[in-house]
């Protein structure tokens, strides 16, 4: 009979490449998702951020963790690396598709953030995070 610790040893040899390769995928998925959200927002959120734009801080500190938890969600529940890139790409495109949503919705959106309205930016990053719990809910199903 093995001992614990030869056990945990045993488990994280097998586990740990695995983690790895999953978080790492995770964490790719995620840095296309930010740079695609950045690509296609109406803004131009380094200058606004190089500028001190508040606004244009929060909406993007909001939409860096919206994409974030559905993925998170996914990660947590997926069993294969194939399983986390396919749910996870749905799950950034759903959330950059609430954006495009929002832009439609709040056609003077643009001006907004870049006058520096906070309440604008705060509701647009409060809705992108609600989206994103309810991403997370049903990805973690």
């Amino acid at each position: 009979m093995e001992s614990n610790t030869a056990l945990i040893l045993n488990g994280l040899g097998s586990g740990l490449p695995i983690l790895l390769l999953h978080f790492v995928a995770t964490v790719l998925l995620f840095l296309g998702g930010v740079a695609a959200y950045v690509a296609v927002t109406p803004m131009r959120e380094r200058q606004l951020l190089a500028s001190g734009n508040r606004a244009a801080g929060i909406l993007l500190g909001g939409t860096v963790v919206a994409l974030a938890i559905p993925l998170a969600a996914t990660l947590a529940t997926s069993l294969s690396l194939l399983d986390i890139v396919i749910w996870g790409a749905i799950a950034l495109v759903l959330q950059i598709v609430t954006f495009g949503i929002a832009v439609l919705l709040f056609r003077d959106l643009r001006p907004m953030i870049e006058n520096g309205n906070v309440a604008a930016a705060t509701t647009l990053a409060a809705l992108q995070l609600a989206i994103a719990l309810l991403n997370a809910g049903a990805m973690a199903g």
